[in-house]
């Protein structure tokens, strides 16, 4: 537990010892992410703003804002974050274990959250981004992100595992894990989707949510590196 007074330097790391909520903006009106218990953060600065400190989370970059009564909820980190190398043979070992995240949060109650990414409620990049790293692959934390990092590939190549990205005006927003056959699964939200997770078909028919996301497709793009800070 630490208090404001005991902040350190902003190179200093935190360990989280409960899922904490990271917020857009200091006036905590959207949530931008949330750091499962585990995950190590810095603060940028040791002046809060409206009671929230600036951070940024160390495994993916993150920046946003934490409460200062989240405080007590951090402990000084014993190690600091040192990012794991794999190779992209590894990542594919892992896909399955990656496929069957999505599918086991699925199965479990929950809805779409905008800044999700601890169980039970996800946004889309959210739900990519717990999946993978379950299996110890980070991807950066937005779905335009993760489309900038992953290796484009032509839906016809697309291989279970491989991310799907949809867009409006060239600028993505959506993002699902491909599962073959045309399907996938994603976290979509409420207006234009199925508001939790959900697996469904890239086709030009079937219901209301399939057909608006067929016509935004972007592509695909396929992990194969971890996230280096």
């Amino acid at each position: 537990m630490i208090s404001l007074d005991q902040l350190q330097a902003t190179r200093s790391e935190y360990c989280c010892q409960a899922n904490l909520n990271i917020y857009d903006t200091p006036s905590h009106k959207e949530l931008g992410t949330q750091a499962a218990v585990g995950r190590n953060l810095q603060f940028l600065a040791k002046t809060p703003v409206n009671d929230f400190l600036e951070v940024r989370l160390c495994e993916d970059d993150y920046l946003g804002w934490l409460s200062v009564e989240d405080l007590a909820k951090l402990e000084p980190a014993t190690t600091k974050y040192q990012p794991v190398t794999i190779s992209t043979a590894q990542i594919q070992e892992r896909i399955p274990a990656v496929i069957a995240f999505t599918k086991a949060a699925m199965e479990q109650p929950n809805h779409y959250v905008w800044g999700g990414t601890v169980a039970p409620n996800y946004d889309c990049s959210g739900l990519m981004q717990a999946a993978f790293v379950a299996s110890g692959i980070w991807l950066p934390r937005n779905s335009y992100m993760q489309d900038n990092f992953t290796t484009t590939v032509e839906m016809e190549s697309a291989l279970p595992g491989d991310l799907i990205f949809f867009a409006s005006k060239q600028k993505v927003h959506h993002v699902g894990l491909y599962l073959g056959d045309g399907y996938y699964i994603h976290s979509s939200g409420v207006e234009n989707g199925r508001n939790g997770i959900a697996i469904d078909r890239l086709a030009d028919g079937g219901d209301k949510v399939t057909q608006w996301y067929y016509q935004i497709l972007k592509g695909a793009g396929r992990v194969e590196k971890s996230y280096q800070p």
